[in-house]
């Protein structure tokens, strides 16, 4: 379950029984935390900071496993996903938009958690973080066959990432959705849709104490 904690960030009740573990989703209103990130270009790249900080090339997606440093990645529309192996004590933070989603960039981020450090998917709990909602979403026909359908029509990232999720064998009773639209959230998101240039960006974030 989501929650907004007393710095307007919102996270997931379920990811802080581990103590060992620090997360948040960020808000227009919450103060951003020093985090390692990188310059994203909507693409399934999948860098590891091993312990670095500032911006980390061109990615995706952080892997983290050093204790002290936190991974982040920034948002005002598309979706921001955490994976916590609570198993081995990795996490990733991933940055899914509409391409993202298509390339299964958060499939893809599991797979790099497995290689480096040996995670089993029975191990990862998924947060997907708010975002914008079907409610919200129109796209062309051209990029609505990219989600298998015809001619305009609302997309559900969200749910396509969850389902992706599912397919790497990640639990869906493990697999959490915030169901908040940045679109729709005046109040508490940045939105580029609803913004266009305006618009600022949230952090979300995740890392080990």
């Amino acid at each position: 379950m989501f929650y907004k904690d007393s710095q307007q960030t919102y996270r997931v009740r379920e990811l802080d029984v581990f103590a060992w573990l620090v997360h948040g989703f960020g808000t227009r209103n919450s103060a951003a935390p020093d985090a390692a990130t990188v310059r994203q270009i909507h693409s399934d790249i999948c860098v590891t900071a091993r312990g670095r900080a500032g911006v980390l090339g061109e990615a995706d997606a952080l892997l983290e496993n050093t204790p002290g440093h936190l991974v982040a990645v920034k948002t005002a529309d598309c979706i921001p996903i955490l994976l916590v192996d609570v198993e081995r004590r990795v996490v990733a933070a991933v940055h899914a938009g509409w391409r993202g989603t298509v390339s299964r960039i958060a499939q893809k981020a599991m797979g790099r958690m497995r290689e480096e450090f040996g995670t089993r998917a029975e191990a990862v709990h998924a947060a997907i973080g708010p975002g914008i909602g079907k409610c919200c979403y129109e796209v062309g026909p051209e990029v609505a066959a990219q989600f298998g359908e015809a001619g305009a029509c609302h997309i559900d990232l969200t749910e396509a990432n969850r389902r992706q999720l599912a397919e790497a064998d990640v639990a869906e009773s493990r697999i959490y959705a915030a169901g908040l639209c940045t679109r729709c959230g005046v109040e508490d998101f940045h939105s580029f849709r609803r913004d266009k240039e305006r618009a600022g960006r949230m952090l979300s974030f995740i890392g080990v104490r």
